[in-house]
């Protein structure tokens, strides 16, 4: 295969990924955001949170974190090789974990320290937050939940050349 083509081929397959990921992120998020202003906010401004904002935000972001991995293990990386599921499993949640504390110090901020307690500025505060555990979480995903196969050469070993480390 020409260089060129493999490039392709690469650049191919992580749009491929990106689209998918993205995809199961939008689902995802819907269930995040939607459950947050549910418990937070209710259908009348008085949600069975209203003062938990942090306890709103961990209870919506466990159950997106849920609905990510079904979506990203069975549809975004299905054709990847498996681990044990409990591995697979506490990676996965880890990392989620990881995540879900840069978004609880980010609202944390907003509504302890900046006092903002309205919908508009949990929204941001949130926006942010999962923006960047969105590139985390890609990122992460790839490189240690849902890995590649690892490519060999001729003589069956592996080749760090024809391996994608993206």
């Amino acid at each position: 295969m020409k260089p060129l083509d493999a490039l392709q081929s690469r650049v191919r397959r992580l749009a491929e990924e990106l689209a998918k990921f993205g995809t199961v992120g939008a689902v995802a998020f819907v269930v995040d955001l939607g459950g947050f202003n549910l418990l937070r906010y209710g259908l009348d401004h008085h949600g069975p949170l209203e003062h938990k904002p942090l306890t709103a935000r961990t209870i919506s972001v466990v159950l997106a974190t849920l609905v990510a991995y079904f979506g990203n293990r069975h549809w975004t990386w299905k054709d990847r090789p498996r681990r044990a599921a409990h591995h697979e499993y506490a990676l996965f949640f880890l990392l989620n974990f990881a995540a879900l504390v840069v978004n609880l110090a980010i609202l944390g901020f907003a509504n302890y320290v900046l006092g903002l307690h309205d919908p508009l500025s949990n929204l941001v505060a949130n926006l942010v937050g999962i923006g960047l555990g969105t590139l985390m979480r890609f990122w992460s995903y790839r490189r240690f939940v849902f890995r590649a196969p690892v490519a060999v050469n001729a003589d069956g070993e592996p080749d760090p050349r024809l391996s994608s480390p993206v």
